[in-house]
């Protein structure tokens, strides 16, 4: 018996999407192609990015489930990415792909068996093998490092993220319990 399986990652994996597509909620539509640094994707282009990243790990473990990365075509994949990332779409289509996207993932994610995560494959060097399901946690962890992103855009653009905004204002309410109480 698992104590984290595929029910606890696709409930986590919604978690994290959930967030996501709030964060990109309070992100301007005309902002949209704002890079925070040279060399950084548009808002756009790494909004589609996360839409496209579970697909790859989806790709990996469904269908063919390889069993090691050696001799696997990531330049094709890249350029697949590159291509979907380039699209111009607007802010309604692409919180509407996350919403969509990442629901059909996390369903997929429920259809998937212990032994299934528990089997292992080796990266591009034919080495190091991990289970599936650390590989299916990593596109999670993924969307949380370009979720820390947008939320730092956000800030750089004058919003606070939907999260911050909660946490500080259950900060408050404390705060002024805690005043009422000792007056």
């Amino acid at each position: 018996m698992s104590v984290y399986g595929a029910k606890e990652l696709a409930a986590a994996f919604r978690t994290v999407r959930t967030n996501t597509a709030r964060v990109v909620e309070e992100i301007p539509d005309d902002q949209f192609d704002f890079v925070a640094a040279p060399g950084f994707r548009t808002v756009r282009a790494l909004i589609a990015h996360m839409i496209w990243a579970p697909r790859i790990s989806q790709g990996f473990h469904s269908g063919s489930r390889i069993t090691t990365l050696k001799g696997f075509d990531f330049l094709a994949v890249m350029t697949q990415a590159g291509t979907f990332e380039a699209q111009s779409r607007s802010k309604a289509a692409l919180v509407a792909a996350l919403t969509a996207d990442g629901e059909s993932y996390a369903a997929w994610l429920e259809t998937l068996d212990d032994a299934l995560l528990a089997e292992t494959f080796t990266d591009a060097t034919g080495a190091s093998p991990k289970t599936r399901l650390e590989s299916l946690m990593s596109a999670k962890e993924h969307e949380m490092h370009h979720r820390a992103q947008l939320m730092l855009i956000l800030r750089l653009l004058g919003g606070v993220a939907p999260l911050t905004r909660e946490r500080q204002a259950r900060t408050a309410a404390r705060a002024q319990a805690a005043a009422t109480a000792t007056a």
